[in-house]
């Protein structure tokens, strides 16, 4: 809620903050911060204090309105409806937000790179695959850009002049071969050198996340998993990544980063039919102890665009499914369903 106030407005840090300044972000926590009101000379204060306690992120910008008593009549201020109608051209007169998807050559990647550019009017999509064969099974169109997230110059290309990064990419583990599931037993899985969670779910993901912060990235959107609070979970042991480690340590960089932020904890991704299902958001991996933990990718695709038209998605992480078709009206109000998240991380 926006405070009226007179003349001059100087926030300051807390002094128990003095770097507080190269942390300031939206999604970090309000705190108290001490306010100076200076009244235009002759005006005459209720209170006997000219310092006051507002409720405010802390800052080190000092914001000066100037005084008209002490300067020459400025000309007559446009009418509220003038200004309002100005506003309003100018944002109709912008183009839309630039958004990058990051691992776009993959199966939920490309079904989200899909649905943006079938929003124009909404959306400038870009997309980031990791080889020439990845972009040419997505169309090989100029908006999407060759990189490896583990090299951190071979993606600022992409990244520069983004508005909004979602960021699909994932370590994959790969099955050893010689198994034979007629004779039983359970397959072993194995990563690439160089393609272990540590490196692409950690560093790569991290990589990411400061190349958009200097780039001035305004949102990142970021799709992880559940099972992130039991290290003992089953697919910690795929291959020896401990993939989910790795993955809620990037989940734990992008909400200190200072950047605003939605993380995406899905539940069992299937390729089915999305927007036919009621959405389900939980925490702390509580949705793992119901029969509802899975979700259509197309779903977990919508929800990533969805949060970047709302407010109430920002500084927000939650589990993600779906209810079973038919057994609960399907989710069209997503304003609502960010709403219902009160967990940051």
């Amino acid at each position: 809620m926006a405070t009226r106030v007179p003349s001059v407005l100087s926030v300051a840090p807390p002094s128990s903050s003095p770097s507080s300044a190269a942390a300031v972000g939206e999604c970090h926590k309000l705190s108290w911060v001490r306010t100076r009101v200076i009244y235009p000379r002759g005006h005459r204060s209720s209170s006997s204090s000219s310092a006051s306690q507002i409720r405010g992120p802390p800052s080190s910008l000092s914001l000066r309105f100037a005084s008209t008593s002490s300067s020459p009549s400025p000309s007559p201020s446009p009418s509220p409806r003038r200004r309002f109608l100005t506003v309003s051209a100018s944002m109709a007169d912008a183009p839309p937000p630039t958004v990058l998807v990051t691992g776009a050559g993959g199966r939920t990647g490309q079904i989200v790179y899909k649905k943006l550019k079938e929003r124009p009017d909404q959306f400038v999509a870009r997309g980031l695959v990791r080889t020439e064969e990845s972009k040419g099974k997505i169309g090989g169109a100029d908006d999407v850009y060759v990189g490896d997230i583990r090299d951190t110059s071979s993606i600022v290309p992409a990244i520069q002049g983004t508005d909004y990064l979602i960021i699909l990419t994932s370590a994959v583990p790969k099955m050893k071969p010689g198994f034979d599931p007629t004779k039983g037993g359970r397959p072993e899985f194995y990563f690439e050198e160089g393609a272990y969670p540590e490196q692409v779910d950690w560093h790569g993901q991290k990589n990411q996340i400061d190349a958009a912060k200097a780039a001035g990235v305004k949102q990142i959107v970021l799709v992880g998993s559940m099972g992130g609070t039991n290290p003992n979970h089953p697919l910690n042991s795929l291959g020896n990544g401990n993939i989910l480690v790795w993955k809620r340590k990037a989940e734990q960089y992008l909400a200190d980063s200072g950047i605003p932020y939605t993380i995406i904890r899905a539940g069992g991704l299937q390729d089915k039919e999305g927007g036919i299902r009621e959405l389900i958001v939980g925490k702390d991996d509580e949705i793992l102890e119901t029969p509802t933990k899975t979700i259509a990718r197309e779903d977990v695709a919508e929800v990533c665009i969805q949060a970047l038209l709302f407010e109430e998605s920002k500084c927000k992480a939650f589990d993600l499914a779906s209810k079973p078709e038919d057994a609960g009206p399907p989710t069209k109000d997503f304003k609502a369903l960010f709403a219902s998240v009160t967990t940051k991380f």
